[in-house]
Parts: C-alpha cells; sequence; structure tokens
C-alpha cells in the first residue's frame, strides 16, 4: 500500500498569475489544497524537491502530510502542470483526504510469469489491453501496483479484470469481465522481399525483330 511522505510547505498569501510567477522565481511551486469542506490553502513547495516527486514515480497515488507552518494536512495529489519546455513542476493541486473518504485513482498493471507461459513460448507476445484500471478506494489502502501473472497461459487467452487483488474496500470502475491482458499469436511472416519477388517472376518475352 501507498506509503505516507513529508512534504514542507509555506504559506502563499497572494494568489493570481502574477503572484504565481514571482513564487517560481524564488524557487518555489505554487500549490492549492482544497476539499474537505474548508476554504482552498495556497501554499508554496520547493520547486526542485517537487520535481524529485513527480518524477520519482507514482505521484498522483502517493499521501502526503504536508506541513506548513508546523500544521500538518494529509492529502493526495489530484494534477499538476509542469513547463512545456524545461519539464519543472509550475503548479499542483492536492486534495485533502480524511479517514473513511475515498478517492479514485489509476493503478498501473504489472505483468509477471512470461518465463512460465507456454503462449510466449511457442511465440506469441503478452498483449496489455489495459495499462492501468481505474478503482475507487480509500487513500490509505491506495497500491503501487497491481501485479498479474500470465504462467500457464496459452496463446489466445486473456485474464479479465476479476484476476486483479482489490485492496481492503476497493471497488473497480469498469466490469469485472473487461479484458485487461491477451496472449496474441506470432506476427505473420513478413512478405517475401521484393529482390526475391522479382526473381521469382518469369522473364518478359522478347520481342521480335522488326
Amino acid at each position: 500500500m501507498t506509503a505516507v511522505k513529508q512534504i514542507e510547505a509555506s504559506a502563499r498569501a497572494q494568489v493570481g498569475k502574477g503572484a504565481a510567477r514571482a513564487v517560481r522565481r524564488q524557487g518555489l511551486t505554487p500549490a492549492v489544497i482544497y476539499g474537505g469542506g474548508a476554504a482552498p490553502e495556497a501554499i508554496a513547495l520547493d520547486a526542485n524537491k517537487t520535481r524529485l516527486l513527480i518524477y520519482g514515480g507514482h505521484f498522483l497515488t502517493t499521501l502526503f502530510d504536508v506541513s506548513v507552518g508546523g500544521k500538518k494536512t494529509r492529502v493526495i495529489p489530484r494534477d499538476y502542470q509542469l513547463d512545456p519546455v524545461k519539464d519543472f513542476p509550475i503548479h499542483v493541486d492536492f486534495l485533502r483526504v480524511a479517514a473513511g473518504q475515498t478517492v479514485t485513482v489509476d493503478i498501473a498493471i504489472h505483468v509477471v510469469g512470461q518465463d512460465a507461459c507456454p503462449g510466449v513460448k511457442n511465440g506469441g507476445a503478452v498483449q496489455l489491453v489495459e495499462h492501468a484500471l481505474e478503482i475507487v478506494v480509500e487513500p490509505e489502502h491506495i497500491p503501487e501496483f497491481f501485479e498479474v501473472s500470465v504462467a500457464g497461459l496459452e496463446i489466445g487467452d486473456t485474464l479479465e479484470a476479476s484476476a486483479i487483488k482489490l485492496p481492503k474496500g476497493a471497488k473497480l470502475t469498469i466490469g469485472t469481465d473487461a479484458t485487461i491482458v491477451t496472449i496474441v499469436p506470432p506476427m505473420a511472416e513478413e512478405v517475401e522481399p521484393a529482390a526475391e519477388v522479382a526473381a521469382a517472376a518469369p522473364a518478359p518475352e522478347a520481342k521480335p525483330k522488326a
């Protein structure tokens, strides 16, 4: 399950585009905490640390305790924006979470067992129909990923969403009969190279001399 990470932030007295640009010039990333029945709270994060958290993976499924002036608020990132040129974070949205509350998140699917998959050994390939599954879950029970095994599968076999082991109280937003993985047959043999085709073609008839 997801671990709770700590992150330090400072309060922002002003909001708006101009204020956000001023925050970024100080090496900070503007952010906002919303939800939970309370007013939105404008904060600023260390830009370098925020970038590392985002590129470290699982950012949108990680719980954070954001500390602002010694007061901690448990949140989960809902969205972030990156500079289109320099790829550094320019804004982050956090949602307040409380015990018993549920959130909707996308969880990546990791496939294992290829070395014990007869379909793969016979030339087939693992095809991920769904690279991630959306679930409704309590924040404390968000998994890092879903692991599915293709061990024992033959060419043409499939795995459905029902094969996923869900965390306590979690629900899929798609049907359990939805296909998530299939073992596809080998690719058809390539068409013969043009040179070989030309060599195999009959020679054109010689034209009669005038």
